[in-house]
């Protein structure tokens, strides 16, 4: 049997189209590998991109929270404050009231306080009685007395006016005080002006 070359050259074309639609098909396949490959790594870096900017975020957010929480607690200590020494201007204007009235107190001889002089006993008892109210007044909004007689000296609550020796008392105590001191909720508000032991 004798095929014709007509049939030949049909059968070769479709043998050629089949190996082209093979070809075709692997070539498309290897392109969608390629595809979705770049795909997942651009996915990759943008999922990278986010959590870095997740992460930035959150630090922010922190920061942010604890910046918030120090201004609050700031805010509420300089309230506090504010409470409990806004008073302290009016309390050393008073303390000079106080200064006048134990000057006074101090003023009167005490041999004249006798029942034969009424009017001056009545003054003297109307004084003290005045100086101690006074006292309680201070002590109830937080102002204390300081009287440091024979303590150590502190510069932040006593001022030196002189210092001298004194024989039988230690170096570097208080000898004498001239004025009061008062301190306002732990801080001294007016130092007491003191005379300070010294080395012979």
């Amino acid at each position: 049997l004798r095929t014709s070359p007509r049939l030949l050259c049909v059968a070769t074309q479709q043998k050629n189209t089949g190996q082209n639609l093979e070809e075709d098909q692997s070539q498309s396949q290897n392109e969608q590998k390629v595809e979705l490959s770049s795909a997942g790594k651009m996915l990759t870096e943008e999922k990278a991109k986010l959590e870095e900017q997740l992460k930035e975020v959150t630090d922010k957010y922190k920061r942010a929270l604890a910046d918030a929480e120090n201004v609050r607690q700031r805010s509420q200590k300089l309230v506090e404050e504010a409470k409990l020494y806004g008073i302290q201007s009016f309390c050393k204007d008073l303390l000079e009231v106080a200064d006048i009235l134990e000057k006074a107190t101090e003023s009167v001889p005490k041999e004249e306080i006798k029942d034969e002089n009424p009017h001056l006993k009545s003054l003297y008892e109307g004084l003290v009685m005045t100086e101690v109210q006074i006292q309680k007044v201070f002590k109830k909004h937080g102002l204390l007395r300081l009287n440091p007689v024979g303590a150590k000296f502190d510069p932040y609550e006593h001022e030196a006016l002189f210092h001298a020796p004194v024989e039988g008392k230690e170096p570097g105590t208080i000898a004498l005080v001239s004025k009061i001191g008062y301190k306002l909720h732990g801080r001294t508000l007016r130092p007491a002006l003191v005379g300070v032991v010294k080395d012979a």
